[in-house]
């Protein structure tokens, strides 16, 4: 099944509200309970990102980010990252070119796909896109011929094998049998190849993989110079938790013990390619039951089952990929006994389930659930299966990280991005293209 990428329109507006103070719960209700909005959306919380980045920066300062476009490339992540300076891994000619659009240098970029279109590979050398992967030797025939002059990365496997996404089966070389050859045939052509790049796998839990990986990367730094290269860069790939009760902490232990121990020349320069770390605790996602049912359990029980207005192909893809979601309700003053429930999406589609055996209150139609931790692979994953609706996204910024970003940052911010106030219009912004307002409340 192709997922297509249609939540954007022309009309969008991208710009960001900047409150007082900053509560997203506070954000939601305003939102959800005055009428603003009736379809599910995103509340995106901007200072969340600007913290994720001053935390990597704190806990791991030799390695610099390359924020993983496909994990959520909503304009508004994608200008805040900009604007805090960090590069951009892209994997197709439509990232490069979204990236490209905000006035960001090709030159922090990685085209991190290791196999690409000759196509793509003609738009990257056209605008300068230079540095990227390689893990075959037909792909570096390709870029000889599309792309001479790129810098290439070797994409070794080091696999955490309990990661949720595991990516060795599809990318990278075998590190001791077959990196060696590809470097002799790349320094054959003539290419330039300054480093290597792995990625342990998306939603990894044995982080001390990492060290093992940092011992193969060193191994094939060493082969290179055999070879007549000298390396100067290390890509870590992504695999870093980005949920509210995580911590890279640990992590950035292990990689820090890692550069020290097999490569402490500060000459060579370490980056990283992450994505669900920067947004997924960023966006949190609001839907509204629409219809429910009164159903009873295999042992008599009462249970019941909500229909809510956004489903695993309007934003909550990850279910169908084992990925778990709780559901809040908004209203805090629900209490008494739990039932037994089970969440549906919109569609007619009965994958479309988005949680089961839960325990949750009674609930009404008209109700509003929350979901944290929403922000990777979700809105760039969304479409509208069933003509049903996407979320749209309600960005939010407090005062003293407004000033930030349109003045202290390597690239600020126009302030033309921003609206200030709580009026129930500002309310509205980023959320009108698609909405049917409630409008006999106004």
């Amino acid at each position: 099944m192709a997922f297509l990428n249609n939540h954007h329109t022309k009309d969008e507006d991208d710009r960001i509200q900047i409150l007082p103070e900053l509560d997203v719960w506070s954000v939601i209700r305003k939102i959800a309970l005055s009428g603003v909005q009736e379809n599910p959306f995103y509340v995106c919380d901007v200072p969340d990102l600007i913290r994720k980045y001053q935390n990597w920066k704190k806990t791991m300062p030799r390695v610099t980010t390359h924020y993983a476009v496909k994990c959520n490339d909503s304009r508004i992540v994608l200008e805040t990252l900009a604007a805090l300076g960090i590069g951009f891994d892209c994997a197709s000619e439509g990232e490069i070119r979204k990236v490209l659009s905000l006035g960001v240098h090709p030159s922090r970029i990685v085209y991190a796909n290791p196999t690409k279109k000759e196509s793509y590979l003609k738009y990257a050398a056209a605008v300068g896109v230079d540095l990227m992967t390689f893990d075959n030797e037909h792909e570096l025939y390709k870029i000889k011929s599309f792309h001479p002059n790129a810098k290439l990365l070797i994409r070794i496997k080091c696999d955490d094998l309990t990661a949720l996404y595991v990516f060795g089966e599809k990318y990278g070389c075998d590190y001791e049998t077959e990196a060696a050859d590809l470097l002799k045939t790349a320094f054959s052509l003539d290419l330039n190849v300054v480093g290597v790049a792995f990625h342990i796998g998306s939603g990894s839990k044995n982080f001390s993989i990492f060290k093992s990986a940092f011992a193969a990367a060193r191994h094939v730094f060493d082969e290179a110079a055999k070879v007549g290269y000298d390396f100067n860069l290390l890509d870590i790939g992504g695999g870093f938790p980005g949920e509210k009760c995580t911590s890279i902490k640990e992590i950035g232990g292990i990689i820090n013990e890692a550069i020290e121990e097999y490569f402490p020349d500060p000459t060579v320069r370490i980056t990283s390619e992450p994505g669900r770390y920067y947004v997924n605790s960023a966006f949190t996602l609001v839907t509204s039951i629409h219809s429910l049912k009164a159903t009873k359990t295999q042992t008599n029980e009462r249970s019941y089952a909500y229909y809510v207005d956004v489903g695993v192909y309007g934003g909550l893809i990850p279910i169908l990929f084992d990925e778990n979601y709780s559901f809040q309700p908004l209203n805090t003053k629900i209490g008494g006994e739990l039932y037994p429930t089970v969440i549906w999406g919109p569609t007619c589609d009965s994958w479309d389930k988005l949680a089961k055996n839960i325990l949750l209150p009674k609930l009404n139609s008209g109700d509003w659930l929350v979901v944290e931790d929403a922000g990777a692979y979700t809105v760039a994953m969304s479409f509208e299966f069933n003509g049903m609706d996407t979320p749209k996204v309600h960005s939010v910024i407090d005062e003293n990280n407004w000033k930030y970003l349109t003045q202290e940052v390597p690239f600020p911010m126009a302030v033309e991005k921003f609206v200030r106030g709580t009026t129930l219009d500002n309310y509205r912004t980023g959320l009108s293209s698609s909405n049917k307002f409630r409008t006999n409340y106004f």
